[in-house]
């Protein structure tokens, strides 16, 4: 479904893939369901600035990559065919996870894209861990392997609250930027260099304003502030993933609520600067 893409564009992408879920299934099932809460008529589709992604000509919703069930280096391979395919089209890819896992490939195409990538990573997880008992690919992982090509220029990590020595020794390791919760403040505005791609795990934010994750980890961030640090930070946003909705664990449906809310705000930058 890229045929009607042009430059410009903002290319709305599920990636409905779970397998690589170290805890739970279950977010393999989220793209549905965040665009069920999109179209909702309990809300519209226009952003807080404005603009109306029901209306605007440049946004596209090109459908399910077909890694459903899938695992491994394969289903890997798929997702980051699939993301070049459409940025190959000058589109921007605004993706629905999946679990994190899907941010390895997303970012890897992004990176062969964009030269001197810079990564805004959003997340309770630092998800840098070398190898999890599934192997490489695991959704504890993605960072790691991004981080391995030698093709991101910075890597900024905010809401971290899980860190634990390994991860540590990583961060070290890549020259990670972690902003975790303990020194967050609700003025903090990254500034980045070049392009930049943001990376959101639903589980940044505090299970009382996400409680549709498979991993609740309390002390974290408000829908509002993750809100504001998408719209406030510097740098030229070129591509977006949302991940980590697990449907099973999402009460009437609210953390999908909160998904599509963060898809508004984000495509609209993405359209409009």
């Amino acid at each position: 479904m890229t045929d009607t893409l042009t430059s410009g564009d903002v290319a709305l992408m599920g990636v409905p893939l779970d397998m690589h879920s170290s805890f739970l299934q279950g977010p393999a099932f989220a793209p549905g369901r965040i665009r069920e809460a999109l179209h909702s008529g309990a809300a519209n589709l226009t952003a807080e600035d404005g603009t109306d992604l029901g209306s605007h000509p440049g946004f596209k919703d090109t459908g399910d990559l077909d890694v459903f069930e899938q695992f491994g280096p394969e289903a890997i391979a798929k997702i980051e065919v699939g993301a070049a395919e459409r940025l190959a089209t000058g589109a921007r890819l605004l993706s629905l996870g999946g679990d994190h896992s899907v941010a390895y490939p997303l970012i890897s195409a992004h990176a062969d894209r964009y030269e001197g990538l810079n990564v805004l990573h959003i997340d309770s997880h630092p998800d840098l861990y070398d190898e999890q008992p599934l192997g490489k690919l695991g959704h504890g992982c993605p960072f790691a392997r991004v981080m391995e090509t030698g093709k991101i220029k910075r890597l900024v990590q905010v809401g971290i609250r899980t860190m634990n020595a390994h991860q540590r020794e990583q961060a070290d390791r890549f020259g990670v930027e972690v902003v975790d919760m303990r020194s967050w403040s609700a003025d903090y505005t990254p500034e980045f260099d070049g392009p930049v791609y943001l990376s959101l795990d639903l589980d940044a934010l505090d299970p009382a304003f996400a409680p549709g994750v498979s991993h609740h980890e309390p002390g974290g961030l408000s829908t509002r502030e993750v809100i504001d640090l998408i719209a406030r930070f510097k740098g030229q946003l070129v591509g977006a993933d949302i991940v980590e909705l697990n449907p099973h664990r999402d009460p009437y449906g609210m953390t999908a609520m909160v998904a599509a809310k963060f898809v508004k705000e984000i495509g609209a930058r993405l359209l409009t600067r």
